[in-house]
């Protein structure tokens, strides 16, 4: 479950990297200034903007980094559990061996439906079934 909860994060800072990625001015945005596109950076300041913007970026991108090695590590454990039907009846069997169960005398054998039931004979003498 955690690791559902770390993805989520992490596809999170994926697009706000992204989002602010975006909203940054490039270096040649600067050309501009001389046309009349100068005071556009003056919402923050001369440098506040990209100042700001950049340690958000920064930070997420820790973070970011931070939850591709959580998931990494996450993803290469071994899980216990098995995986297939098979494994867990393999499992099952080596876990709890079947209770052995004695086998009964010849002689208190139940005699099959219609077949006569001879009780004087011993069990070494009694006739052997026909195939």
């Amino acid at each position: 479950m955690g690791h559902v909860i770390i993805l989520v994060i992490h596809v999170f800072l994926a697009v706000s990297i992204i989002g602010l990625v975006l909203l940054q001015r490039g270096k040649g945005a600067e050309a501009g200034a001389g046309f009349g596109a100068g005071a556009s950076g003056t919402v923050f300041g001369a440098r506040g903007s990209s100042t700001a913007l950049s340690k958000a970026t920064a930070i997420l991108a820790t973070l970011f980094f931070v939850t591709s090695l959580a998931l990494a590590f996450l993803g290469g454990r071994r899980v216990e559990q098995p995986k297939s039907l098979l494994e867990r009846a393999e499992t099952t069997q080596q876990s709890a061996p079947a209770a052995q169960v004695p086998a009964l005398p010849a002689s208190t054998a139940p005699a099959p439906s219609g077949a006569p039931v001879d009780t004087q004979a011993p069990p070494s003498q009694s006739p052997a079934p026909k195939p």
